[in-house]
């Protein structure tokens, strides 16, 4: 399995002016194949190849005095550069021709130096390299003192410099992992995530919905006031944008974090884990928009798919469409939608339910019922009949008892 392991990076003013030309040349690269192949699909042209979009974009391009500059950074961070325009126009075609499952994908666009993401990619050709005091070689930028938070598990493959929003900047190194199955445990355990409570056990565990944007709401609106009140162009504006900037970064990284410590703990104490395949992308559009990106189902949700795939444990999503909060977990029966403000209800059966254990409990069932279609044998497979029972006789006399359940011949 490949993972990328995240650190944080502290170049100096030199080194961020070399880095800050780097990020504008890889920028310029992907926008000058972007063009030139939308330039050919206007004319009528060929599709251009992507040999032959890095010979004309960077070979020959160099040779020019309009571009001339591009030899003042790495080549490798220009042909990784092209390498992400020709991934993003296989993903646009798939989506097209529907050989890409899910949302449909839109074709790539121009790259902007205004964006709050900037990044670059060097490839184990390029010859980077971590020194043995700690800093991080890279070529024509020099060494970068980096703080390691923890060793890598082997040699990275690759590694992405990154520059956020915040101005921070981050080495990301590409390493592949062993997986390491833990030890066999029985439970297993069904999701239900929510916004009052962010996720409910089946096993009756209710984890509180800690709303890290709604606590920081006060903070960010006085930032954003600050941002409002700054002249548009001035330096003051472009200090107060970073200021709200490090703000919704410290969010987004405590909610990060939090989810990764709930989902460990969760795949470490149960084999199967299944959860609900929910439409956040639907559900963003609703009321509860902001409440439902504070939640943050789709991260947490990712984390635990790739740690039961590393740790050896089972992962399922059930049905979107599964009524899981209004069937009744004991008998099945299903009944009629009930308001969000309905907390409990009662089941004909005689059986009481809390609305999101119960619903934590179909959806492991569900999630089990699947598991079981796909791969597990849930009845004997078939026996060949003994010879006196195979035949069958034109005159034999048909016997018309029924069992409950199976129609009378």
């Amino acid at each position: 399995m490949q993972l990328r392991y995240n650190y944080r990076l502290y170049p100096t003013p030199g080194q961020q002016i070399e880095l800050a030309r780097a990020f504008g040349c890889a920028r310029v690269v992907f926008n000058d194949g972007l063009r030139l192949r939308q330039e050919a699909r206007e004319q009528g042209l060929p599709y251009v190849s992507d040999a032959e979009l890095s010979k004309r974009i960077i070979t020959q391009a160099k040779a020019t005095p309009e571009r001339a500059w591009l030899g003042e950074v790495s080549s490798v961070v220009l042909q990784q550069a092209l390498a992400d325009l020709n991934t993003a126009y296989r993903n646009f075609f798939a989506s097209l021709s529907g050989k890409r499952k899910g949302r449909k994908v839109a074709p790539p666009r121009y790259r902007s130096r205004k964006d709050n993401r900037q990044a670059i990619r060097f490839t184990r050709n390029s010859r980077f390299k971590v020194l043995g005091n700690g800093r991080l070689r890279l070529p024509k930028i020099g060494d970068l003192a980096v703080r390691w938070s923890r060793a890598l598990p082997s040699a990275p493959s690759s590694v992405a410099v990154i520059k956020d929003a915040a101005g921070r900047y981050f080495a990301s190194f590409v390493v592949q992992v062993a997986d390491e199955p833990l030890p066999t445990v029985e439970s297993e355990v069904g999701i239900d995530l929510g916004l009052v409570h962010f996720a409910v056990l089946s096993d009756g565990t209710k984890v509180a919905a800690p709303k890290f944007l709604r606590r920081a709401a006060r903070k960010l609106k006085r930032l954003q006031q600050a941002l409002a009140r700054k002249q548009r162009g001035s330096q003051n504006r472009r200090k107060a944008v970073v200021r709200v900037a490090r703000a919704h970064a410290r969010v987004a990284d405590t909610r990060r974090d939090w989810q990764h410590k709930l989902s460990t703990q969760i795949i470490r104490e149960n084999q199967a884990v299944y959860v609900e395949d929910l439409c956040v992308t639907g559900l963003g559009r609703t009321r509860l928009a902001k409440s439902v990106h504070d939640a943050g189902w789709a991260g947490f949700t990712g984390m635990l798919e790739y740690k039961a795939a590393r740790y050896g444990r089972t992962f399922g999503r059930a049905d979107r469409f599964l009524p899981s909060t209004r069937m009744c977990s004991a008998c099945g029966r299903i009944t009629e939608k009930m308001a969000l403000n309905v907390r409990t209800w009662d089941c004909p059966c005689g059986s009481h339910h809390d609305r999101d254990v119960n619903a934590a409990r179909n959806i492991r069932a569900a999630g089990q019922a699947d598991l079981n279609a796909r791969g597990a044998h849930v009845r004997p497979g078939l026996v060949p009949a003994a010879r006196n029972e195979a035949g069958t006789h034109p005159d034999a006399a048909r016997s018309t008892r029924s069992v409950e359940g199976i129609s009378v011949l």
